[in-house]
This record gives structure tokens, C-alpha cells and sequence, in this order.
């Protein structure tokens, strides 16, 4: 039996989600059929492309994004207010920041990527920062030292979100190090999400989104 949380975005402003590495190709079918079901959309995450393909019964009611490696069940949340800046250190860090920019799409805020905007070549990040300045959010994607979350958070006022990534070799292999990186960092006030967790990080920047939104009237959707 499966029990999902369908009234999920009427109390918290968010979808029902679902982690699809965590699930068996049949659990993964059953579920889906029983939002499908229930009309409920969803957002399904760590599903890549040649897993779908193994599972046409489902593939056909889904718009996947090959990425970020996640897919839409249903209809996007309505438009709501607030932009949201992505940058990502490096072209290896992509796919998790597609992941956030998927996440947020799928909840109904805007977003904008930058890519490969790291430490190593910092003329390249001060020539984006007066578009990253006019975010409302800011989610930090970074593998390696993740020196990029300390860099932004001395430089921008507004809630910055750091991803740690996985991208590295030697001590910097799989995250851990990045991790340490973020949550160290003397630059007051940083959010720091799991390693690799594109997804956490965009349900952050809901969250803090939705506050100013529900100071302003609004309720979710």
C-alpha cells in the first residue's frame, strides 16, 4: 500500500515529491499510478533518462529533463512571486544546479542559471554579479573547497543557499570536503544543504520565499 502526502502543498507550499533511487522499478510504477490516480502532481527526482527508458507503462505520462535527471507527473504549481539566482562553480556542478532550477520551476518561482562562475576564474563571477544581485534567493552549488559559497555570502545581502557537491578527486572526492568548506564558512548567515541535494536546496529557497509571500497575503496554492 501506498500513502502519499497529497495535502503536502496545501499545508507547507510545496509538492508531493518523489526520490526515485530509493525505489524499486515496480514500487516506482506503483506509486506513479497512484498519483495519476489521485490527480496529483508530483516531482519525481533521481530518475535518469535510461531508467525511464526502461519503464515505458510510466514514461508517456511524465515530462522528464534528462539533466537534471527529474520529471514532472501532472502541472507545475501557479506562478508565485520571487527570483531565484543558481550559480554553480563549475560545469560539473550542473546537474544539481538543474536539479534546483527543476525543483523551483515545479513549485512555481522563477529562476536563473549561472554556470561556471567559480574561484578559478573570478573576472567571470564579477562580471555576473549585478544580474546574481537582483535575486531575491541565491542557492550556491560548489564541489572541490566550495571557496564560491564564502566568496557570495561576503558579497551579497540576500539568503544564500549552498549546495556542496560531490565534484572532486583526492581529498576532495565526494563532497565531504566542500561540506566542511560551507559549513565553516565565516560568511554569517549561510543555509548548507546535504551534498549533491539540488532538490533540498530549492525547497529552502520555497521556504524562505513563501515567508515574504505569506507576510504579503498570500497563501500557498
Amino acid at each position: 500500500m501506498h500513502v502519499h502526502d497529497h495535502l503536502r502543498s496545501e499545508r507547507i507550499g510545496m509538492p508531493e515529491a518523489v526520490l526515485c533511487s530509493a525505489k524499486t522499478d515496480r514500487q516506482l510504477v506503483a506509486i506513479v499510478d497512484d498519483l495519476s490516480q489521485g490527480g496529483v502532481s508530483s516531482l519525481l527526482t533521481r530518475l535518469p533518462a535510461e531508467r525511464l527508458d526502461r519503464l515505458p507503462e510510466i514514461a508517456t505520462r511524465l515530462n522528464h529533463d534528462a539533466v537534471s535527471e527529474t520529471a514532472v507527473l501532472g502541472s507545475p504549481q501557479p506562478a508565485r512571486s520571487g527570483d531565484v539566482a543558481i550559480v554553480a562553480a563549475g560545469t560539473s556542478d550542473q546537474q544539481v544546479a538543474a536539479e534546483a532550477a527543476q525543483t523551483l520551476a515545479f513549485s512555481g518561482f522563477r529562476s536563473r542559471s549561472f554556470i561556471d562562475v567559480g574561484v578559478a576564474g573570478l573576472w567571470r563571477l564579477e562580471a555576473r554579479l549585478p544580474e546574481i544581485r537582483e535575486a531575491d534567493v541565491v542557492i550556491v552549488a560548489a564541489g572541490m573547497d566550495a571557496a564560491l559559497v564564502s566568496v557570495l555570502g561576503g558579497l551579497l545581502a540576500a539568503p544564500i543557499v549552498a549546495v556542496p557537491t560531490s565534484v572532486g578527486y583526492g581529498v576532495a572526492e565526494g563532497g565531504t570536503t566542500a561540506l566542511n568548506s560551507a559549513l565553516a564558512s565565516c560568511a554569517q548567515g549561510i543555509t548548507v544543504v546535504n551534498i549533491d541535494n539540488g532538490f533540498g536546496a530549492a525547497c529552502a529557497a520555497v521556504r524562505m520565499l513563501s515567508v515574504r509571500s505569506f507576510s504579503a497575503g498570500e497563501t500557498p496554492s
